[in-house]
């Protein structure tokens, strides 16, 4: 079977770590004998935002095409203005772009795959209609739970998105649960998973582990990996440490606009640790490294690396927002409201001086994981339903 995924999230050589949930799931479907080719269109600023802003120019030194790890992927460019999701979707040049890689590059396809609804939803509900193929839409987080709510626009581009798809997938529950208040459709619940087979306790202890990153034996590591925005409650978890013993560090791992004032902390190096963007398969050291993995953040969908994290057995804090509670069961008194310091300090002094995460906790949270979040289970229902979707395609013509 052959698919093609529109996204705007993919990892390159140049940005490894962003939409790497996507590749684990192309792999996945890869390791099925499904064909995955992946389009994700970038946006060409003019020229002058290019000069402003490094993350601008970072996307125009995107290649146009790439083979990543056997996978085909493509990246467009399409003109953009800087927050343009928060006023007005570039659906028509976003499909314009994707229609013309195929064309180009004569790609062949069975059917869609569009991940977040915005901007993606809405340029695959157009390429589906000129080349009169199947779609399916898959949404994470921000697409139900921010852009939306922007502009009527954006609120109007979201809901016609949701409701042309042949299928609709939320990565957990009360995502689709936001959906179907807001468009009266019900996704089925599909999270993307994780490969849990690369996310097993390390074998090398933690002080090995810390003495290969570079990281202080002596203190107790919070760690966050992620991108580092004011959203995901990165200050709030560096202020954090100020409620805290001197001897509890955090480790951020990760780019993002917030950094440069991360770098201005009086305990940089100290204290607070930026070790930067990483590959995914670094992540699991890090993960290893820790006392604890924390998460602030105000939203989320379903974060893969709480996944990980839980599969490691390692302490999680997290904020209950999104699908996170999902993940923690019978355990969703673990969790902290947002934007709280002093919660958030308060729950790690318990989780690294209480055993308020004790070992049998860590074990149920475990196999929670193991039985619902392993990504070669979820590819296989997701192929069911490619499968299913074709098939009807066909017979109706």
């Amino acid at each position: 079977m052959r698919v093609v995924w529109i996204t705007s999230a993919y990892p390159s050589e140049l940005q490894p770590s962003n939409g790497v949930f996507h590749e684990t799931q192309v792999h996945a479907l890869k390791r099925l004998g499904v064909e995955v080719t992946v389009i994700c269109p970038v946006p060409r600023n003019p020229a002058l935002f290019r000069t402003l802003k490094k993350q601008y120019q970072l996307q125009e030194d995107l290649p146009l095409r790439y083979n990543r790890k056997g996978v085909v992927v493509h990246r467009p460019r399409y003109t953009a203005l800087p927050g343009q999701l928060r006023w007005f979707q570039p659906d028509k040049r976003i499909a314009a772009v994707v229609l013309e890689t195929m064309e180009k590059e004569n790609i062949q396809t069975d059917l869609l795959h569009a991940h977040f609804a915005m901007p993606s939803g809405g340029a695959a509900k157009r390429v589906a209609k000129e080349k009169n193929l199947p779609w399916v839409l898959t949404l994470h987080g921000s697409d139900v739970n921010v852009y939306p709510h922007y502009s009527p626009m954006a609120k109007r581009s979201f809901l016609q998105s949701v409701q042309a798809a042949d299928q609709v997938f939320a990565v957990g529950k009360s995502l689709a649960s936001q959906t179907n208040t807001m468009t009266g459709r019900v996704p089925t619940v599909l999270p993307i998973g994780v490969d849990l087979s690369k996310f097993r306790p390390p074998e090398q202890s933690k002080r090995l582990l810390r003495k290969l990153l570079e990281l202080p034996q002596e203190k107790k590591l919070l760690t966050f990996v992620g991108r580092l925005t004011e959203a995901k409650g990165v200050f709030e978890l560096a202020e954090a440490l100020q409620h805290l013993p001197e001897e509890v560090g955090v480790v951020f791992v990760g780019d993002g606009p917030a950094k440069e004032k991360l770098k201005q902390h009086p305990e940089l190096n100290v204290r607070l640790f930026l070790p930067g963007a990483i590959e995914n398969a670094r992540v699991k050291d890090y993960l290893g490294a820790s006392d604890a993995f924390v998460l602030p953040s105000y939203t989320e969908g379903m974060p893969t690396v709480v996944i990980e994290a839980l599969a490691l057995k390692l302490p999680v804090i997290c904020t209950n927002v999104g699908s996170v509670p999902d993940l923690f069961g019978n355990h969703q008194n673990l969790l902290i409201e947002p934007k709280s310091v002093s919660q958030l300090a308060k729950r790690v002094h318990e989780v690294l001086y209480e055993n308020t995460y004790p070992e049998n906790v860590r074990q149920e949270l475990y196999q929670r994981i193991q039985q619902n979040y392993h990504v070669d289970q979820n590819a296989r229902e997701l192929l069911r339903y490619y499968q299913f979707i074709q098939e009807k395609k066909s017979v109706l013509g």
